[in-house]
């Protein structure tokens, strides 16, 4: 069995643009930011890593065929949306889009403090489906010493927000010293973010919101050199 391939992308590297009430960082294309070695990493499409401004934020404009995870490291982002969904999702919650068929939303935020935030986008294994909504909370406290699925289209995976894609999104709370580790499969791709703190997988050491990507990987094990907060998705 071959090793596993790991690569740093660090976050200087990442494209950037500033807009005054949006800082973003993509870690993939997106938008004016063009690099054809990071198009995507398997389904997973899109990570940008968005800082928006207290009292400011998207306004409506539309999605289709697509799967978009919202995971808040700070402050609240509130939805609404085409579907006549509304919702706010706060720190340590995700929220789930599947855009199907067509959706438009608007995402504000509304609160005092800025915003941070994880977009995720993963391309649905289907076309054609209905669009929905949905978030829920995950109790930091929860996912201590392990990862736990917070959006999945795995079978197994019930209790976790629904997604229309082999894919799995996860997170974990790791003190430094400890480690996680995530089981997958070879021809799976991965790609790590830590929301905060300082990790090492392999050889390989990250810093908050470095990306790391890995594939070939039977098992991933991650070690918290800093007190941590872990964001996993592996797709096909």
């Amino acid at each position: 069995m071959s090793e596993p391939t790991i690569e740093l992308r660090p976050f200087a590297t990442l494209g950037a643009a500033n807009h005054g009430w949006l800082d973003a960082h993509h870690h993939f294309s997106f938008a004016d930011y063009y690099d054809p070695a990071r198009t995507h990493w398997g389904a997973l499409r899109v990570w940008n890593d968005d800082v928006i401004a207290p009292k400011s934020g998207f306004p409506p404009h539309p999605h289709r065929d697509m799967e978009i995870v919202t995971y808040v490291r700070q402050g609240a982002i509130s939805h609404r949306d085409s579907l006549g969904n509304e919702g706010r999702t706060a720190a340590g919650d995700v929220q789930v889009m599947s855009a199907g068929t067509g959706i438009q939303h608007a995402e504000f935020n509304l609160e005092d403090e800025a915003c941070r935030l994880f977009q995720i986008w993963i391309l649905p294994d289907a076309t054609g489906r209905a669009p929905s909504w949905g978030t829920r909370p995950f109790p930091k406290d929860d996912r201590a010493g392990a990862f736990v699925t917070l959006a999945s289209g795995m079978a197994d995976d019930g209790d976790a927000l629904r997604i229309n894609a082999r894919a799995r999104v996860l997170g974990a709370m790791v003190r430094a010293g400890d480690s996680v580790t995530y089981a997958t499969t070879p021809d799976r791709n991965a790609y790590l973010v830590p929301a905060s703190g300082r990790v090492r997988v392999g050889a390989v050491e990250a810093n908050a919101r470095d990306g790391v990507a890995i594939t070939g990987a039977e098992a991933i094990t991650v070690t918290a050199l800093e007190d941590a907060e872990l964001v996993l998705v592996d797709a096909a």
